[in-house]
């Protein structure tokens, strides 16, 4: 579960990394997440910041450490093998494979689809750059490249 909190924050957008998004993301009782957040803060892989605009609202980021632990699990012994089985079967495309997969499980639980946001049917691009059309906020190109909870299927 640790390792899955590191990894969505290191890809979630500036919409997404809240502690509800991510409970929401793992499919995991907010009590859980929360005893799971605790821990990566005290252990310095990940901070917690409270929201400029709302103070109700707390954002997680990735911190150096845990950015490193990341790294190690991700070139671990464990994806080797998994990558080795797909292509023994000849599956080529493992994102597909993967996205297809979570897509089945997800609609399956009804749970929230939380894309890319370049691929949801909000995202709008502008000569002034990219906008979200939920939220009508500006976004950047990293944004753009990022999960979002808010993602809704084009």
């Amino acid at each position: 579960v640790h390792l899955q909190i590191l990894d969505y924050l290191s890809r979630c957008n500036r919409y997404s990394d809240t502690p509800a998004a991510l409970t929401n993301y793992l499919g995991m009782t907010r009590g859980t997440v929360s005893q799971s957040l605790l821990l990566l803060t005290k252990k310095g892989f990940i901070k917690k910041t409270v929201d400029s605009n709302d103070r109700r609202v707390i954002h997680l980021s990735l911190l150096f450490e845990g950015e490193q632990v990341l790294k190690k699990a991700r070139s671990s012994e464990l994806f080797n093998e998994a990558s080795a089985i797909f292509k023994e079967n000849n599956f080529t495309n493992h994102h597909d494979i993967f996205s297809n997969a979570l897509t089945a499980l997800q609609k399956a639980n009804q749970s929230h689809s939380f894309g890319l946001c370049k691929t949801c049917r909000y995202f709008t691009e502008s000569s002034a750059g990219f906008i979200c059309g939920l939220t009508k906020e500006p976004l950047s190109q990293s944004d753009s490249e990022k999960i979002c909870q808010e993602h809704s299927v084009a």
